[in-house]
């Protein structure tokens, strides 16, 4: 038996932008019904991992102008201005009143809100919570957002379909991962919160269920996937896990050493100039694998990687600032960074890209909308800088809350009888998944195959042949898809069934982001070509969209919005 749940808006996803997507809305309508629907219980959402800070400006030696510009820049001329102008202005506001929800900032003696360096960045700008940030600010989130009993949660539930009719969205069809039955969630409006799509490489710092579910769901519906092209590697990953090491670690001083002792980001021309370990992401991670293919690399169990040297710092100051980034390496690797450099190499981290949103968070389908690594408003472009993300999601997720819910209240009801009949196929279709006992493929050769293929094609140094290779690898793994075979037939907490629904999400966005990346030729930002290594304004100063059909991926372009920022050479 279908159960069919009514709500004025939905909410798909339960970490930070999702929860702030929610507060905005009943703070915005007291009187207004939220779903915030969760694969995973909301504490254990992606955002909870986050480590180094949150940008915005707080000093006096700092403005939004030289945020915006350090943003534009880093984007390498990418970004929407006026997306990125409205960003900065938010962002103090946003922190300011996550403080007053609860998140502990660190503090400098006189009291006043600790800030850090972060890569790309002018001046100190990061906020931090020693390196637990994504803890205490979605701790505070949670917390805040359960004085709102208009916010219902729905935890342990999985998206698997947007409702539309009458070309508009009128909500979703969820499995309930407990209990395996199908749910249809109506309301005037639907966000999409679910994060990034990090697990469609194999060496990545996100958890195994950014799965790109978010981005599938529109983009079957019709709604473009905008730069996807553009998938940022951190510096800094520990081998064999791809944990993330914050980029905090550089921001207290640590220093990154090839196999000769030397720090290779000052003793070479790698593009980020006097700003060495401070660069940006994209140029850093370059300059790690440059130093591997020159040889100067340290070779360790997991292959060559380079050393971050914090041994300088002190204990005291690691303890105080960086205790989790010990007890990692402690845990993982066995280095106490204390006494020893740990070994680092660049990690598939963030997407830039994501669902096309403007810049109230509204896709071009009525009534759906999308905030934080999910969405592509065009805030990072081809780069974002570090620690600007989390505050995204922030500034983000509320506006969508905000537009959402002023959506929902000058929208009349779904046609409940053509949504019913939309979860009744998706209910069979799922039903049918759970059974197939007769297909050639599993699940575990083909997310193998798409890993070595998105590695091989869309890495940090990119070529024509390889990223072709992987178009065509990525629409035949699709394709076979179709003969996937599943063992396990139960209702509760059937993780196969889980593990097939993301697998089909991934080989959707692994194809977009292949296809996107062959089309561009030209190096940006996160988008290296060994064969093309310099930018073309000219030809590609534009927007990617990818759009889906029954052909597979279609390709359009869309203007970048610019501003007082004219495009230059991007150099530090």
């Amino acid at each position: 038996m279908l159960e069919i749940v009514e709500h004025d808006i939905v909410i798909v996803g339960g970490g930070g932008a999702g929860l702030r997507a929610a507060i905005a809305a009943v703070e915005a309508d007291p009187a207004a019904s939220v779903a915030m629907i969760s694969k995973v219980y909301p504490m254990r959402s992606h955002t909870v991992s986050a480590e180094g800070g949150a940008a915005a400006v707080a000093r006096e030696d700092d403005n939004f102008e030289m945020h915006g510009y350090d943003t534009v820049k880093g984007s390498d001329f990418l970004g929407d201005q006026d997306v990125i102008q409205y960003f900065v202005e938010q962002a103090p506001r946003e922190l300011t009143r996550l403080e007053h929800w609860g998140c502990p900032w660190s503090r400098n003696e006189d009291g006043s809100v600790a800030t850090r360096a972060f890569g790309g960045m002018s001046t100190k700008r990061t906020w931090y919570a020693a390196d637990k940030v994504g803890f205490h600010m979605l701790h505070a989130l949670f917390q805040h957002s359960l004085r709102f009993d208009r916010i219902v949660r729905y935890d342990e539930q999985f998206v698997t379909k947007l409702v539309v009719v009458d070309g508009a969205v009128r909500g979703v069809v969820a499995l309930d991962v407990r209990e395996g039955n199908m749910r249809l969630f109506l309301g005037r409006a639907v966000i999409l919160t679910t994060g990034g799509a990090g697990k469609i490489f194999p060496f990545t710092t996100n958890g195994n269920i950014k799965t790109g579910d978010g981005m599938a769901l529109a983009y079957r519906e019709g709604v473009a996937l905008k730069d996807m092209e553009f998938v940022q590697y951190h510096p800094t990953g520990l081998p064999g896990t791809g944990i993330l090491i914050t980029e905090g670690t550089r921001g207290e001083g640590a220093y990154l050493k090839n196999g000769r002792g030397e720090r290779f980001l000052i003793e070479y021309d790698h593009g980020v100039g006097h700003k060495a370990e401070l660069g940006p992401r994209d140029m850093i991670s370059r300059a790690i694998i440059r130093e591997m293919e020159a040889g100067r690399g340290v070779e360790s169990e997991w292959g060559l990687v380079v050393h971050l040297d914090l041994t300088h710092i002190g204990e005291e100051r690691i303890m105080s600032k960086l205790p989790m980034v010990r007890e990692l390496c402690q845990i993982y690797v066995h280095v106490d960074p204390v006494h020893e450099p740990i070994p680092v190499r660049p990690v598939v981290h963030y997407m830039m890209g994501g669902v096309d949103v403007d810049i109230d968070g509204a896709t071009s389908l009525p009534g759906l909308y999308a905030a934080g690594e999910t969405a592509c408003a065009s805030l990072n472009g081809a780069n974002r800088l570090g620690s600007n993300s989390l505050t995204e999601c922030l500034v983000f997720g509320a506006r969508a809350g905000q537009h959402a819910i002023a959506f929902a209240k000058g929208s009349s009801g779904a046609n409940q009888s053509a949504c019913q009949d939309i979860a009744e196929q998706e209910s069979a279709r799922i039903e049918s998944l759970r059974a197939r006992k007769g297909g050639s493929e599993r699940i575990a050769g083909l997310r193998a195959e798409m890993h070595h293929s998105m590695e091989t094609g869309c890495g940090v140094y990119r070529e024509q042949d390889s990223m072709d290779d992987t178009v065509r690898k990525t629409t035949e793994l699709r394709e076979r898809y179709a003969a996937l075979k599943l063992e396990d037939d139960s209702r509760v907490f059937n993780t196969e069934l889980i593990a097939a629904l993301e697998l089909g999400n991934m080989l959707l966005v692994a194809e977009a982001v292949a296809v996107s990346a062959s089309h561009r030729h030209e190096s940006r930002g996160a988008h290296a070509r060994r064969d093309q290594p310099t930018r073309d304004d000219q030809n590609f100063l534009y927007h990617t969209l990818c759009h889906w059909d029954s052909g597979g991926p279609r390709l359009d372009r869309k203007d970048v919005t610019l501003g007082k920022w004219e495009p230059e050479e991007r150099k530090y």
